[in-house]
């Protein structure tokens, strides 16, 4: 079902890959505005392809790119292949240490209706309509999308294990985490990888937007061109698959923080969450992570002066009113925003997506000295959602609530970039792919 190939990858020459830790960059949806504009400074940071400056800053993407082409600062690998990423990383509180490992390389952008690639959240329409002016501008992808396959008898790790004797480029990014890429050319292990995905469904972990954006584009392509046949460069799309079988994938807990409600009451929301939920006051707020970890349809409710730990009343659960699969109520996060920000809050569940009292946030820590500081009237904990519970609903055919996940680490930009530039996209050399 999911055909994928191997890249020509365009990277920097070796003089520059040698320091890469200066020229990756965050993805486009992560990166803060501090941090683009320190980017910015060097003219040869990844960020000018990914996120690129000014009002007209996809013409102004390719003009870049032209340019490092032009003067060698990227050059083009002569041979299509697989790039194995491995991201070594640790927890806060955890002296577990992670690795996770996957892969780079291309594959066929089917649209969600052929259900080869399952999303798990839906996309805002003017993030995919940048992306499709930069891919239109640019016939690159900046950046990868963050693909899952299943691999239960970790088959692809043996090959990628080996191939990591001898990587071809490290660095420390701007989470901590070391990542490190190596480079498989052989075509009889790279057919193994082919052969491997090739009656697989892929979970899109994470880059709906420009998954959405590739879809977009090359069916703009398709209606421009009357010769197409379906090989296209502008069929393809480059995504970093991880197996979703592995212990080392890790999905972060992201809170919500409740601000700007007028005339907010905490007597008044805690009587409304009475109703629904038992109510436990914790005598140590900075222990209420902890204390629902691991706990159905149970929040942590951070206010100003006390803390609560609240666990929904038996049978509530089945009562939700929203036209939801009942795959779908039963997940925590629907309970939270139907039953705490709808019922007691008084934020409609139409209304939630875009309003702008709800901000989302993945660090405990800073929820709490939000809410300390009078930034939040509101912090509410949630626990993390499981692979299993992302897989049940993304074969069902639905998707999660809003900002249901945070796969970590997030994958960095600029280590490889994926041309879909017709005469740079094939090449002789590897005629069978």
């Amino acid at each position: 079902m999911a055909e994928i190939q191997p890249l020509r990858a365009w990277r920097y020459n070796a003089q520059l890959s040698s320091n890469i830790e200066e020229f990756i960059s965050p993805l486009f949806d992560v990166v803060s505005e501090k941090q683009r504009e320190i980017l910015y400074h060097n003219p040869y940071n990844s960020i000018h392809l990914s996120v690129p400056k000014g009002p007209n800053a996809s013409e102004n993407a390719a003009v870049t790119l032209q340019k490092w082409k032009d003067e060698g600062i990227i050059e083009q690998d002569l041979l299509p292949s697989i790039y194995v990423y491995y991201q070594y990383f640790n927890l806060p509180g955890s002296p577990v240490a992670y690795c996770r490992k996957g892969f780079i390389c291309n594959i066929l952008a089917y649209d969600w209706d052929e259900k080869v690639v399952l999303r798990h959240e839906n996309t805002m329409p003017p993030a995919v309509k940048d992306r499709v002016e930069l891919l239109k501008s640019t016939q690159l992808n900046a950046s990868a999308t963050h693909g899952l396959y299943s691999d239960p008898e970790f088959e692809l790790e043996t090959l990628m294990d080996a191939c990591m004797r001898d990587p071809i480029m490290e660095a420390e990014d701007y989470q901590g985490v070391k990542e490190v890429v190596s480079v498989i050319h052989d075509k009889k292990a790279i057919q193994k990888f082919i052969d491997k995905l090739k009656d697989q469904q892929i979970i899109l972990a994470d880059g709906h937007h420009r998954y959405q954006g590739a879809i977009d584009y090359m069916k703009y392509c398709q209606q421009h061109n009357p010769q197409h046949h379906g090989q296209e460069g502008y069929n393809y799309h480059m995504m970093f698959f991880t197996n979703m079988e592995a212990k080392d994938l890790r999905i972060l807990a992201t809170h919500r923080l409740i601000q700007g409600l007028p005339d907010f009451s905490p007597e008044v929301f805690l009587q409304a969450l009475d109703g629904y939920f038992d109510l436990v006051e914790v005598a140590n707020p900075l222990e209420i992570d902890e204390v629902i970890l691991g706990k159905k349809h149970t929040f942590g409710v951070v206010l100003q002066d006390n803390t609560y730990k609240i666990s929904l009343k038996e049978g509530l659960a089945t009562e939700i009113h929203w036209p939801f699969p009942e795959i779908i109520k039963d997940l925590d996060l629907t309970v939270l925003h139907y039953y705490v920000i709808e019922k007691a809050l008084g934020i409609a569940g139409k209304d939630q997506r875009s309003s702008d009292a709800i901000y989302f946030d993945r660090n405990f820590t800073d929820c709490f000295e939000r809410v300390r500081q009078g930034d939040s009237q509101v912090a509410l904990i949630t626990n993390e959602l499981t692979m299993e519970m992302v897989k049940q609903v993304c074969f069902s055919g639905f998707t999660l609530p809003q900002k249901s996940t945070y796969f970590y680490p997030k994958v960095v930009c600029g280590f490889v970039f994926g041309t879909i530039k017709e005469d740079e996209y094939h090449n002789p050399h590897y005629p069978s792919f």
